[in-house]
C-alpha cells in the first residue's frame, strides 16, 4: 500500500510530495531513489505510461535562454539604461511608422542605402585624413571587420530548443482550446477571438503593433511609479470577472470545472 501523500507541499515544494506519492506505488522505486547518487537514477525509471522522468528535465533545459533574454528585455522596458532603451524604442517606432507609408522592400532598401551612405562616407573620410596627415592608421572598422559575430554549434542547438519548446507548448495549447479540452477556457478563448474581430474592423496590424511597442514601453515604467492604486483597481475588477465567469459556469450545463 503507498503511503498517503501529505495534504501540504513539503519545504522544498510540491514535486516531492507527488513525486514520493508516484514511486511508492511502484515498491521499489523509493529504494532506487534513495541508492542512487543525487537522484540522479530516478530520471532512467520508467513512469506509469512509459514516459521518462528525464521528460520535464529536458523541456527545462532552455530556460537559461529565456532568463537571460527576459532580463535584458525588462532592463529596456524599465528603461534603466536610458540613451540604450531610447535608441531601441525610437528605432522600432520609426521602423513601424516607415512601414505604414512604404513597402516593407522599400524601407529595407532605404535602410540599407542610408548605412551604406554612412559606413563609405565615413571609410573616404578618415582615408582622406589618413593621406593629409600621413598617417597609417589602416581601416577604420577593423575592430569591427576583426569581431567574432559566428553562432557557435551549442548556441545554435540551445536556441533551437528553446523555439522548439515554445512552438510545442503553443501547439498543445491550441489543441487543448480548438477541441474542447476544458468548456470554460474554450469559451474563453471565443470571447476572445470574437472581440480581436472588432479591434481588427478598428485598426490594422501595423497600427495595433504601433500600440503595443507603445504600450510594452510605457505601462511598466507607469506600474512600477504607481503599482499600489493599479493593484487595487486590478483585485476589483478581477472580483468582478471571477463573478461573472462564476454565474455562467452555474448555468451552462458541464463548464463547471471538475474538482481536483
Amino acid at each position: 500500500m503507498s503511503a498517503k501523500p501529505s495534504e501540504e507541499p513539503s519545504s522544498e515544494g510540491g514535486w516531492y510530495g507527488d513525486g514520493f506519492e508516484k514511486m511508492d506505488r511502484f515498491g521499489n522505486a523509493a529504494a532506487r531513489f534513495d541508492d542512487s547518487e543525487d537522484g540522479r537514477q530516478l530520471r532512467d525509471e520508467p513512469s506509469e505510461d512509459g514516459q521518462l522522468f528525464s521528460h520535464a528535465e529536458s523541456d527545462r533545459q532552455p530556460l537559461p535562454v529565456v532568463m537571460e533574454t527576459a532580463s535584458t528585455a525588462m532592463e529596456l522596458l524599465y528603461w534603466r539604461d536610458l540613451k540604450q532603451t531610447g535608441l531601441v524604442f525610437g528605432g522600432v517606432l520609426l521602423l513601424l511608422f516607415s512601414l505604414t507609408q512604404f513597402s516593407v522592400v522599400s524601407v529595407v532598401a532605404y535602410l540599407a542605402l542610408a548605412a551604406l551612405s554612412a559606413t563609405i562616407s565615413f571609410r573616404v573620410y578618415k582615408s582622406v585624413l589618413q593621406a593629409v596627415q600621413k598617417t597609417d592608421e589602416g581601416h577604420p572598422f577593423k575592430s569591427y571587420l576583426e569581431m567574432e559575430i559566428s553562432l557557435s554549434h551549442d548556441q545554435m542547438q540551445r536556441y533551437a530548443e528553446n523555439t522548439q519548446h515554445y512552438i510545442n507548448s503553443t501547439l498543445k495549447e491550441l489543441r487543448r482550446l480548438f477541441l474542447v479540452q476544458d468548456l470554460v477556457d474554450s469559451l474563453k478563448f471565443a470571447v476572445l477571438m470574437w472581440l480581436l474581430t472588432y479591434v481588427g474592423a478598428l485598426f490594422n496590424g501595423l497600427t495595433l503593433l504601433i500600440m503595443a511597442v507603445v504600450s510594452m514601453f510605457s505601462m511598466p515604467v507607469v506600474y512600477e511609479k504607481y503599482q499600489a492604486q493599479i493593484d487595487q483597481y486590478l483585485g476589483l475588477i478581477r472580483t468582478q470577472v471571477n463573478s461573472v465567469v462564476g454565474k455562467i459556469q452555474e448555468k451552462i450545463p458541464g463548464a463547471k470545472r471538475k474538482a481536483e
